[in-house]
């Protein structure tokens, strides 16, 4: 399925399916930093806390990138005798919901079976919170906006601005939302929620 439901901003950690136990994992997207200098690229390269890429901009021009994984690692405050220029709160997840780059780059953790790595993540196919339903899918990021996904296809007003996740249950696709698709839709759901 094409179309605004893709486009979804992606929050900094979505709750997917694990490859090993087929349990609930969370996958929290890695955080880059552009290396200012080639002097620095060594420290990145043998650092423990980061993961050296040479990357590329929409013009196709090299860079070296420097990630950072707080799913690994911690928190940023662990990052210590960085070169000069660099602090610790350059590889912070931003303030805001959503991750601010477009890499798929991250590290998944699962509670069930101990899985903790570096994850290179496809979206929706991983998505724990998915259902199909007349050949198309509709998922969720996380638990909660599951619940919110649920309680909004199931209700009667369907009022948005209700709801935490109101600017993804703007985007769900009309073939959830029709009165035929309530009950099944809904059941799936409640499956997933029950697990």
């Amino acid at each position: 399925m094409t179309g605004t439901y893709e486009w979804n901003p992606m929050p900094h950690k979505v709750d997917v399916r694990c490859k090993n136990c087929n349990g609930i994992a969370v996958f929290e997207f890695a955080e880059v930093v552009k290396i200012a200098l080639k002097k620095d690229v060594p420290f990145f390269q043998q650092s423990k806390f980061f993961e050296y890429h040479i990357l590329s901009d929409s013009c196709g021009h090299k860079w070296h990138g420097a990630f950072f994984f707080e799913g690994l690692h911690g928190s940023v405050q662990s990052i210590t005798d960085l070169p000069k220029g660099y602090s610790p709160n350059n590889w912070a997840h931003s303030k805001y919901l959503t991750r601010s780059h477009g890499f798929d780059l991250g590290s998944v953790r699962c509670n069930s079976c101990g899985t903790n790595q570096i994850h290179a993540l496809d979206w929706p196919n991983e998505a724990y919170y998915s259902i199909e339903h007349k050949g198309h899918q509709l998922w969720a990021f996380n638990r909660e906006s599951a619940t919110d996904l649920h309680s909004f296809i199931s209700g009667n007003e369907r009022k948005v601005s209700d709801y935490k996740w109101r600017g993804f249950l703007l985007h769900i696709p009309t073939v959830f939302k029709t009165k035929k698709a309530r009950e099944p839709v809904v059941k799936k759901l409640n499956r997933l929620l029950t697990c």
